[in-house]
């Protein structure tokens, strides 16, 4: 490493030439010197070790823990960008949430483009559901509409009014009918009548189409040489067989940030769920549906056929149901809340006799899903021009709907695909059903997502790197890579935080009396000692393990201390912050309270967080079924699920949450865990190896 502290690379003589290694070098002095920033020996580190992982013969997989100061933003853009560019390849960055998304596209890549003397055009890229349909909402504002497009849902005069200040604000250009965008609070029901899917659209023989949100926002994603995603989308496109939303894996080299997500995003992206009384009751509605669009469009020939199909179908559908309605009502259903209880097939198999219904209706549920496949097809057709239907002209009114049912007969068909499998040589998923009251709702889960991420990314793409702040568990990748699908041989790199913690941060755990298994005493005790333990801090954020706790301890505290907490649930997420904000930059005493989802993402740097306090362990509910599920399979391998899963997921989290507290060089504060079993059981050790340094007092 040269003296100057100027990135020095060693990479592959194929791929990475001089001419790019100095492209990359004098990016990096160049943007160190815009910004007045002095080198970082773990940035600088970074960006040797992507450049070397993109650039590799083969497997060129990497995966980078960069602790908090790193700045891995810019280090994986100063590297990446380059090499994709050279290669001819797209980069795609790809965050965990749209906020992360957005703060990439309108912050980090104008901030390396303005300042690294880099010529690159970057885009962002949304789903579809995120932006308005101007059709959908031309169909809502006509006096009309209801009785020509009965599929539309009932809309208030309120929602009319919505809508109608909607068209006001896009006609002026004073919205560009993105969801994220919009200025004031809109209810989801309200957004979902007026948006639309790839099924409903009729791209460019829409009558909006020029003026179309969507289209907008796309049309410069071809030329794009980076494209910022997010975790979601990526698994959509990947999920239709890549190259459908984004460009394809094998022209793309990609950087997953925020990679500890990954896992849990492709488990929940590939979820199956139907209802059992809610399945019969929505095939009533295709019945209506179809029926209604084959009057709508004077009866074409194919289509009532196609209707009489559908009905000849729907028949069996309803009585197998039936039948597998009574089979689970004599299952053992565990009361979890109020009305609301689950029985989970142990190791996902379900049981012979309910798994023969399944098989018996598959083929009944696959001709279903053809028939709707082939009305929405024939549709599509017609809005091409190229059928001679009396009223062939109204056959795009009909393609979101029926493309609904489409979407929703194929899911239908893969859970019962699911459900019917009689042996354990398939996927390994946890199954359960939820019963609220008389309802019925069947789910199957993915239990080894790696093996999804790995099919349709890691062999597919060109080159991808992973990279967090957190993923390591004392000091090990094995969990991550597990979860993830990747190799234990995929190239690593753990770079920690630049901050100097046992300066600047304190992590406590204080003697108490109250074991955290009995929640009542916990509670209690977490009540009891609180007001004393943040007295004299301006700030703070509390943070619980379950409702219950938290509105327990909310409840005991002091009239004078309650009203200095903002707690989740009584405002949006957002609000609740900038309340917080405007508290303490009056000098007020404020603290946030919440659950999990306040443990990672915050930023609350210098006076906005002097103090995190945890209550718990962050361990995973213990009577989740997914979480029971991958147990019971460690388990039955001989291993030791608490030690391989609760323990590093743990860990994660735990890490996630103290991350709160130092968000800069000269932040400082302290972290107080009201756990006592980090330092008494000897799983203990393993979740304070895994903490930055901070200086430790334990009562």
């Amino acid at each position: 490493m040269p003296k100057n502290g100027i990135l020095s690379v060693y990479v592959s003589v194929i791929v990475l030439t001089e001419e790019i290694k100095q492209t990359i070098q004098v990016a990096y002095r160049d943007w160190l010197a815009s910004n007045q920033f002095s080198p970082r020996k773990a940035q600088r580190e970074m960006i040797g070790f992507i450049a070397r992982s993109v650039t590799r013969e083969s497997s060129r997989l990497g995966v980078v823990e960069a602790g908090t100061g790193t700045g891995k933003t810019v280090a994986y853009c100063l590297s990446a960008i380059p090499i994709a560019q050279s290669l001819g390849k797209k980069l795609i960055i790809s965050t965990a949430t749209v906020n992360l998304q957005e703060q990439v596209f309108l912050k980090d890549l104008p901030d390396v483009q303005k300042n690294a003397g880099l010529e690159f055009i970057f885009d962002l890229v949304k789903g579809r559901g995120r932006y308005l349909c101007l059709k959908r909402l031309d169909d809502y504002l006509r006096e009309s509409s209801q009785e020509e497009m009965p599929f539309l849902d009932v809309v208030e005069p309120g929602q009319i009014d919505l809508y109608q200040e909607m068209l006001r604000r896009f006609s002026a250009n004073q919205w560009n009918g993105e969801l994220d965008s919009w200025e004031g609070n809109l209810d989801e029901g309200d957004w979902k009548s007026v948006t639309n899917d790839h099924r409903g659209c009729t791209n460019n023989r829409c009558t909006f189409f020029q003026q179309c949100p969507f289209f907008r926002a796309r049309g410069d994603l071809e030329k794009a040489d980076v494209i910022v995603s997010n975790h979601d989308l990526l698994l959509s496109d990947l999920g239709l067989g890549g190259g459908a939303i984004l460009s394809e894996p094998r022209t793309s080299i990609y950087v997953i940030d925020e990679a500890h997500h990954l896992a849990e995003k492709t488990r929940a992206h590939f979820t199956l769920s139907a209802g059992i009384s809610g399945t019969v009751q929505w095939l009533e509605t295709v019945g209506n549906t179809v029926g209604s669009m084959t009057q709508q469009l004077s009866r074409p020939s194919e289509f009532v056929e196609l209707a009489a199909s559908l009905a000849v179908e729907t028949s069996p559908i309803q009585a197998i149901f039936s039948e597998i309605s009574l089979l689970v009502t004599e299952l053992t259903f565990e009361v979890k809340e109020e009305e609301r209880s689950v029985h989970r097939f142990p190791l996902g198999r379900i049981p012979d006799a309910i798994a023969t219904k399944f098989n018996d209706l598959l083929p009944h549920i696959v001709a279903l899903s053809t028939i709707i496949g082939k009305i929405h097809e024939r549709l599509q057709e017609a809005v091409a021009g190229e059928v001679e239907w009396l009223k062939a002209v109204e056959a795009g009114n009909w393609l979101g709907p029926i493309g609904a049912l489409s979407g929703r007969s194929s899911a239908l068909q893969a859970l019962v695909q699911d459900y019917g499998l009689m042996d354990l040589e398939g996927p390994k998923c946890a199954r359960w059903i939820v019963q609220n009251g008389s309802y019925y709702e069947m789910y199957s889960a993915p239990i080894e997502p790696g093996e999804i991420i790995n099919r349709l990314l890691w062999r597919e793409c060109h080159a991808a790197v992973c990279t967090s702040a957190t993923l390591s568990v004392g000091g090990r990748f094995d969990r991550f890579l597990e979860q993830t699908g990747l190799e234990r041989t995929t190239e690593q790199l753990r770079l920690r935080s630049t901050f100097n913690f046992p300066e600047i941060a304190t992590f406590n755990v204080p003697r108490l009396t109250s074991d955290p298994r009995d929640s009542n005493a916990h509670t209690d005790e977490i009540a009891r000692i609180l007001p004393d333990l943040i007295s004299e801090d301006p700030s703070g954020l509390i943070l619980f393990s379950s409702w219950k706790q938290l509105n327990g301890v909310i409840k005991e505290l002091p009239d004078l201390l309650k009203s200095s907490m903002l707690v989740q649930g009584e405002d949006a997420k957002q609000a609740l912050i900038a309340n917080h904000r405007e508290n303490v930059f009056k000098g007020q005493q404020s603290f946030l309270v919440g659950l999990s989802s306040f443990a990672e993402g915050l930023d609350l740097p210098g006076d906005l967080c002097r103090h995190v306090v945890i209550a718990k362990i962050p361990f995973s509910v213990p009577d989740d079924p997914v979480d029971q599920s991958m147990a019971e399979w460690i388990e039955a391998q001989g291993r030791n699920a608490f030690y391989e899963i609760s323990v590093p997921d743990a860990a994660l989290k735990l890490v996630q949450a103290c991350g709160r507290l130092i968000r800069h060089e000269s932040d400082y504060g302290k972290i107080t865990l009201l756990d006592t079993r980090i330092v008494n059981k000897s799983y203990g050790k393993i979740l304070m190896d895994s903490l930055p340094p901070y200086r430790k007092l334990i009562g």
